[in-house]
């Protein structure tokens, strides 16, 4: 397939997210989020099945849709779910932590799958390829059940009580929550001033990942062959790792040191893309480590200063306008082909990318027991 017809696909895939993405969260946020992670990974591996089933633009056009389903269902809804598990046992100062090694751990198993990418391949095509992926979607689902969630507070204040018998409920009165709790999630996300600074960052940053999706080509661009590829990107997929996993530690720097690291972030990746060399990987992978770093941190901020009931409604608020963002650099993409280069195009977007810097020290809110910028003097 064409670079354009590849880049309407990601719209597809991002569309299906971006439109279902906070209906989905105020889902999470009044029903079971373990139950909904179970279903994300289940309607992912139904998704790998129709790529393997129909090779073709239109089971692509399937499989993405599918895709798009399911990681509306699990963004917001995850995060949620860890935040208020760590909360149920007073452990929040853990949170930045925690996600940092999840997502870490994550992209080390994206890691190994990016290098086997090539030897089953070799040994099966993309059909041994796509069933391996639906079995790990399986493993997903089965991961996911098997974790703990606490009984669901009754109320903003009250803790649930694991003894208390659940009150029947009829239809109108689950739509009646649902769309009480969704229209109280986006009222935090869009007139809290700090939740909304914290959103407006996660979004952008969020949809920076973009990036990502043309690496292969741009190594495709630069020389490398079918079984180099892979490799070139398991470096980019290592420094995430080693990025998220540095969250922990450096949760609580001030946010002038996350401007400056994504300041150079963009400099890395622009530098890298118009090396026109598959060593210019080498300082890209750096620049997407260290913007993992600042990702993982700035969501962990946000969620720390969500004080509603609703949080798994305005994570994914965040969510939505990242999908957004990832839309219309696809879109751009999709057009700019016309008339540059891949490795422009990629530099290009490294502009958006250094103005978000200037906003970090502003967006980002502070540690949590730590004193605002603005108090510090007082």
């Amino acid at each position: 397939m064409s670079p354009a017809q590849i880049s309407l696909l990601f719209v597809i895939w991002s569309t299906t997210a971006f439109v279902l993405e906070v209906p989905s969260g105020a889902w999470a946020d009044t029903y079971s989020r373990r139950k909904l992670l179970i279903l994300g990974a289940l309607i992912s591996g139904l998704g790998y099945a129709a790529w393997i089933a129909v090779p073709s633009f239109a089971g692509f056009a399937l499989g993405f849709v599918l895709w798009g389903m399911s990681s509306a269902l699990i963004s917001g809804t995850f995060e949620a779910f860890v935040y208020d598990e760590l909360a149920a046992r007073d452990r929040t100062d853990r949170y930045a932590g925690l996600l940092g090694r999840a997502r870490s751990a994550a992209l080390a198993l994206n890691l190994a799958a990016t290098a086997l990418a090539a030897p089953l391949f070799d040994l099966g095509g993309y059909v041994l390829a796509g069933v391996v992926s639906v079995l790990s979607c399986l493993a997903q689902a089965v991961v996911a059940w098997s974790l703990p969630e606490a009984p669901r507070a009754t109320s903003a204040e009250e803790p649930g009580d694991p003894e208390a018998e659940p009150e029947p409920t009829t239809t109108r009165a689950a739509l009646a929550e649902y769309w009480s709790t969704l229209k109280a999630g986006v009222t935090e996300a869009l007139t809290s001033r700090p939740v909304r600074r914290a959103v407006a960052l996660v979004a952008l940053l969020g949809g920076f990942l973009a990036f990502d999706e043309y690496f292969p080509l741009l190594a495709r661009d630069a020389g490398a062959s079918t079984t180099i590829v892979p490799l070139l990107i398991a470096g980019t997929v290592a420094a995430q790792a080693i990025g998220g996993a540095l969250a922990g530690p450096a949760y609580k720097l001030p946010a002038a040191t996350f401007a400056v690291g994504l300041g150079a972030t963009a400099g890395l990746i622009a530098w890298g893309a118009l090396s026109g060399s598959a060593w210019g990987f080498a300082p890209i992978a750096l620049g997407y480590g260290v913007m993992q770093l600042v990702i993982v941190i700035a969501e962990a901020r946000l969620q720390d200063s969500i004080t509603g009931r609703a949080r798994a409604t305005v994570t994914s608020v965040s969510g939505f306008f990242a999908e957004v963002f990832a839309v219309a650099v696809y879109a751009g993409f999709a057009l700019g082909s016309l008339w540059f280069s891949l490795a422009v195009l990629v530099a290009a977007l490294t502009v958006p990318v250094l103005l978000t810097a200037a906003v970090v020290p502003f967006a980002l809110p502070p540690a949590k027991n730590s004193v605002p910028a603005e108090l510090s003097d007082t």
